[in-house]
């Protein structure tokens, strides 16, 4: 096989295509799937959900923050695959002394495409990543289309509770939300740093007075009372639930995630 570099810039080399896999997050795991390597698949995380039968057929390691490194020893990998987000550096650290662990590093579109074309070489399946890569971008370019006409509009997307978290800058729900005409309110960086930062509710009006907020379903499932919560303090803004999976899940997802961003303009 040819020298390969990971998405944060480290080579591997393999002798040939690794056979046992385990994938640490969950939207990559799903990418495995869609690309056909359901068998070199060893070990999942607990929040691996799609498809849901793996649940049961895969061995759980632990989550994406805390992992169980005895039982992916006994799992015998021959690749991790990781995110620069999702899994901590020094959870991939000590991994790497399990065997080689593969970062990716996912925050535009463009990035997905690679990572697409990287998992295609690196587990001998180019011609299915290259069909997915079609898909995306056929489902991408329609998507563009149909966001020609539309009006920006200012808004919050809240990710957690107790303390109240939102998408910030640089990073994917920040992309998906620039892709669908939306002016992210703190998408700035010198007065919200980190990717997620922490917000006070009660100032969201002079933090840039949004007209839609959105609460996700995961990584917090926020509920109705959530929802007249925050709006006591964003008065005309409305509120609307989103499916989290379809603005931070990366992967084959998109495909999916451009047509439930068409219906959701519809609703709006």
């Amino acid at each position: 096989m040819p020298i390969l570099k990971d998405q944060i810039g480290n080579t591997f080399e393999f002798a040939q295509s690794p056979k046992r896999i385990i994938s640490l997050v969950p939207s990559q795991t799903e990418l495995l799937y869609d690309l056909g390597l359901e068998e070199r698949i060893v070990g999942i995380t607990k929040f691996c959900v799609h498809p849901y039968h793996l649940k049961s057929t895969k061995k759980i390691v632990g989550g994406t923050k805390k992992v169980h490194f005895e039982k992916i020893r006994l799992l015998q990998p021959d690749i991790i695959i990781a995110n620069k987000e999702e899994n901590t550096l020094e959870i991939v650290e000590e991994l790497r002394k399990i065997c080689p662990v593969w970062v990716t590093n996912i925050i535009t579109i463009e990035d997905v495409f690679q990572m697409i074309t990287d998992f295609g070489q690196l587990f001998n399946c180019r011609t299915e990543a290259q069909k997915w890569n079609d898909k995306i971008q056929y489902s991408y370019n329609d998507f563009k289309h149909f966001m020609k006409e539309k009006p920006t509009q200012k808004v919050a997307y809240f990710i957690w509770k107790n303390p109240h978290m939102v998408a910030g800058s640089n990073n994917f729900i920040n992309e998906m939300l620039k892709l669908n005409n939306f002016i992210n309110i703190y998408d700035n960086t010198e007065k919200f740093p980190g990717r997620y930062p922490e917000i006070i509710i009660q100032k969201m009006k002079i933090q840039g007075d949004p007209e839609i907020v959105f609460l996700s379903s995961e990584p917090y499932p926020f509920k109705e009372e959530d929802a007249f919560e925050i709006g006591r303090f964003t008065h005309h803004a409305k509120t609307v639930f989103v499916d989290g999976e379809m603005f931070s899940w990366y992967g084959s997802r998109l495909s999916k995630a451009f047509e439930y961003f068409k219906k959701m303009h519809e609703r709006l």
